[in-house]
């Protein structure tokens, strides 16, 4: 009979062996084990062996999941610091709160959550005792990303320590009247408390291995010691289904981030049901964070469990955790004693016997109530190994039990995220389980009174103690006095006016010149940040990579295959280019730190960052809402931008929409120059509005979308005349006319203008001479820079007259006077110049690239859209002809002429 438990010869092949002798005695022991003991001990034996050599350092593959125990155990557990009676006081008063401000809230119909909060008090309570940093601590203080879902305990605390007031509360989600409070952590909405919008869920965990990693990029940079700054995650483990909660992970581990920690809150549960009905969470999370290079550790029960597994004298106890699935447990939680001695203990006899020596007390405290995430000795022993733990980052899985306090309604069932409310009942059974001192008499008229025990009680003088010996309150967002930089030279920007006479030269091309002229400057060049993901060659930024180096902090530990060559790779510990590899949201997490890092950090920085730009706003356009709430400023650029410019790449490179996902974002100031002098006028403008003076009623807190094109082209000279950078920065000014272009046309001949922004002016340009040269008509082109800051303003003036003030939108007073319809025409879908139609006095048409892109040259594509030059000419002879002022056969003629 074969041994089920030996090693085939087949499964050694490519292990060489030594040995042989030895290995065959190792492995007869084992099998001598799983005969006489059981494939558990066999398995408990090979898990420790596996252990001890990971801790003697031995090179072997990790262990990727341990039992369903705590890491650190009872008798190991440092003694925590502090008052634990006074803080278990502020949490009750923290939980009560929480719990009555969004029943409040319920009335008004806004909605919150109460059970989130409830399962993670101790997970924040302990943090903000002893570990979290203040900004007044060295460095920056620590950096809090808050679970959205908890939000009205961070709230509760600040009423406790009397940064809010009950009229605060009072309008928890009722923000219109001005002194509300945000549903979730929002800085846009409340600046001097959040720092990092968490919501939607998974761009927290992303943002905060970026931020950590930002961290390490500025003190290696010299730009300041952040070294002491801590970053904390606190997330759900619901929210590590999403992919953006788990796709950096392995950055964190191989920059060794140890300045970074995770807190999952494993209450097993997500919005309408069991995270891993049929699994367990928790060991899928570990098996994950290890094989990615974590430190993982486990705080799962509490104290009231020890009893227990010092009477598991076989591993019954411990085995059966493991194999017990998380849709169970949360059963267990809503069961009595007897079902639980049946179900848990009666599927094995050992554990059977364990449970005669059970009380149906004990079983119903260890089942129902202690939880590793419930317990202050537990949480803190955790935080206390993470911060201590050197050379990667940390992972904290608590567990703990969704609606914990709020009584047996809410505890563990499905439907508790939905649940806004408790009944008075049920807040009296609360206020009796916490001891709290709220009398009957207190609910006025059903409603739930909120709890404070004083501004001189024990519980707040402590809590104000703990905050100031670790640097003041939090969490808390700091807008520093920061000195506006100093402006870049006239030169560096006036160098674009005179053009490129007969040179070639992509705007893609400018911006990357500009930017290499800017990092040069003395003043300000330092603070320059560029972001890309694994495209600087496809972007002419190669040149950068030997002067500025590409930030690596081992630096470089090789001979680049190019080290010969002008424009070799260079990595640096020093390094200022962040270069992603292919990862957009990544990269987007790099600019969201740099770009917030004046009020972080209180050091402003100026990120760029150029991607394809079909790939920014479509892939991450949730990460740049994110970057607008956390009032991030900078510049984005995409590259190889439009729908017929990138030849031969197709339907999925082809971008005809990203002005128009970027128009739906307030905070992005979005672009699509046409020349040299327009990037470096925008550019410029956008340096002085963000890092400079602001003009009054300038909202510095924007951040710059352009679009940049891959076509080679020459580059004009910047037209003379008043107004030009003004009509640069507000999206319209007129490039030429038909006569200041030589085309001399004649007397009384049918004119039109042509609005053309991006690559498409040029087809207008094109398009300008064929209508004169061919068909008598005159035209004068405008250059559209913005028709997104176009529409805004006639926004604004349409509010404006609401309120009973006239004021003539920009683009109308551009416009005012010009003769004859206009046409307009960009290269992306028609939605884009369509913006303003109806602030334009003239008559209005446009054209564009609607469709699916396709795999072309440009002129083929061009001509598909229908947006060529020849294309312009029969749409403005049509309008014309509707007008009366060309002859309606010339529309036909033109179409056969041009093969239309």
């Amino acid at each position: 009979m074969t041994d089920p438990y030996a090693i085939q010869p087949s499964e050694l092949d490519q292990l060489p062996d030594r040995d042989p002798e030895e290995t065959a005695e190792w492995q007869a022991s084992l099998d001598a084990v799983t005969k006489a003991a059981g494939p558990h001990r066999a398995a408990y034996l090979m898990r420790r062996t596996l252990e001890r050599a990971e801790g003697n350092g031995l090179a072997l593959p990790k262990l990727l999941e341990t039992d369903y125990v705590n890491t650190i155990p009872t008798a190991a557990e440092p003694s925590a610091p502090g008052d634990e009676a006074l803080e278990r006081r502020i949490t009750a008063w923290n939980r009560w709160n929480a719990a009555a401000m969004v029943t409040r809230g319920a009335k008004h119909g806004v909605g919150g959550h109460i059970a989130t909060f409830a399962s993670a008090a101790w997970l924040y309570e302990t943090g903000f005792n002893h570990f979290f940093k203040g900004k007044e601590a060295d460095g920056s203080g620590d950096q809090l990303y808050i679970q959205g879902h908890a939000s009205p305990g961070i709230y509760a605390r600040a009423f406790l320590d009397g940064r809010l007031t009950e009229a605060h509360l009072d309008n928890f989600r009722q923000e219109a009247g001005g002194n509300g409070l945000p549903s979730y952590p929002h800085p846009r909405r409340l600046p001097w408390l959040w720092e990092f919008p968490t919501v939607s869920m998974g761009l927290g965990p992303l943002s905060a291995i970026y931020q950590a990693r930002f961290n390490r990029y500025l003190t290696a940079r010299g730009i300041k010691d952040v070294s002491e700054s801590h970053v904390w995650a606190f997330l759900g483990d619901g929210e590590m289904d999403e992919p953006e909660s788990t796709a950096a992970l392995a950055l964190a581990s191989r920059e060794g981030l140890d300045n970074l920690t995770f807190v999952i809150n494993c209450n097993l549960q997500r919005l309408d049901g069991p995270v891993r009905a049929n699994f367990k969470i928790v060991q899928e999370l570990e098996a994950q964070f290890r094989g990615a290079g974590w430190n993982v550790i486990k705080s799962l029960w509490g104290n009231a469990w020890d009893e227990l597994f010092q009477l598991d004298t076989t591993g019954a106890l411990v085995r059966r955790l493991r194999e017990v699935p998380d849709a169970q447990v949360q059963t267990y939680q809503t069961r009595d004693a007897a079902y639980i001695r049946e179900d848990f203990f009666g599927k094995d006899p050992a554990l059977v016997e364990l449970a005669k020596l059970l009380s149906d007390d004990k079983i119903l405290e260890c089942f129902h109530l202690s939880r590793g995430g419930h317990e202050a000795s537990k949480v803190y022993a955790a935080y206390k190994a993470a911060v201590e733990h050197k050379g990667g980052p940390t992972v904290i899985l608590a567990q703990t039990v969704k609606g914990h306090t709020l009584g047996a309604g809410f505890a563990s069932k499905n439907a508790n995220h939905q649940m806004k409310k408790l009944s008075t009942d049920e807040f009296k059974q609360m206020r009796d389980l916490l001891e709290l001192p709220i009398k009957d008499s207190d609910f006025v008229d059903g409603v739930v009174p909120y709890g404070h025990p004083g501004a001189d009680s024990p519980e707040v003088r402590y809590l104000k103690e703990r905050r100031a010996a670790l640097g003041g309150p939090a969490p808390a967002r700091r807008t520093h006095a920061i000195a506006p930089l100093p402006a870049a030279a006239d030169k560096t920007f006036a160098s674009f006016d005179k053009g490129s006479g007969t040179q070639n030269v992509a705007t893609t091309m400018a911006f990357v010149r500009l930017v290499k002229d800017l990092v040069r400057d003395k003043e300000t060049g330092k603070r320059w940040v560029p972001i890309v993901p694994d495209e600087a060659r496809t972007f002419g930024m190669e040149s950068l990579f030997p002067s500025l180096g590409i930030y690596s902090p081992k630096g470089q530990t090789y001979e680049p295959v190019d080290r010969d060559q002008l424009m070799y790779y260079k990595e640096a510990k020093n390094g200022q280019i962040l270069n992603e590899g292919i990862t957009e949201a990544g990269s987007m997490a790099d600019f969201i730190a740099a770009s917030t890092s004046y009020a972080t950090h209180g050091e402003a920085m100026i990120p760029f960052y150029i991607f394809y730009s079909m790939f920014g706003w479509q892939r991450t356009a949730d990460q740049m809402w994110q970057l607008g709430d956390q009032l991030g400023r900078g510049f984005l650029v995409g590259a190889t931008a439009g729908r017929t410019t990138l030849t031969g790449e197709g339907l999925q490179h082809a971008d005809g929409h990203s002005p128009v996902i970027a128009a739906t974002n307030p905070a992005a100031l979005s672009y699509d120059p046409a020349f040299a002098y327009e990037v470096a006028a925008i550019v410029r403008d956008g340096i002085r509005r963000m890092y400079g003076e602001t003009a009054p009623g300038e909202d510095s807190n924007v951040f710059y979308y352009l679009t940049v094109y891959n076509e080679p082209i020459p580059q004009p000279a910047k037209p003379a005349g008043l107004g030009i950078d003004e009509g640069i920065v507000k999206g319209l000014y007129r490039f030429n006319t038909a006569e200041s272009a030589g085309l001399s046309p004649v007397a009384n001949a049918a004119r039109i203008q042509l609005l053309g922004s991006g690559t498409a002016i040029h087809w207008a340009l094109k398009a300008q001479r064929l209508l004169a040269e061919e068909w008598g008509v005159a035209a004068d082109v405008w250059s559209a820079t913005s028709w997104t800051e176009l529409r805004r303003d006639a926004l604004d003036a349409d509010a404006a007259l609401l309120r009973g003030e006239e004021r003539v939108p920009y683009v109308r007073q551009a416009l005012q006077g010009a003769e004859g319809p206009v046409l307009a025409v960009s290269d992306y879908m028609r939605q884009v110049p369509d913006q303003i139609a109806q602030w334009v006095e003239q008559d209005y048409s446009s054209l564009g690239a609607d469709g699916f892109g396709l795999s072309d040259t440009r002129d083929a594509a061009r001509r598909y859209f229908g947006v060529d030059a020849e294309s312009i000419v029969v749409a403005a002879l049509a309008q014309l002809a509707r007008r009366g002022e060309v002859k309606a056969t010339a529309v036909k003629e033109a179409r056969e002429r041009y093969g239309l």
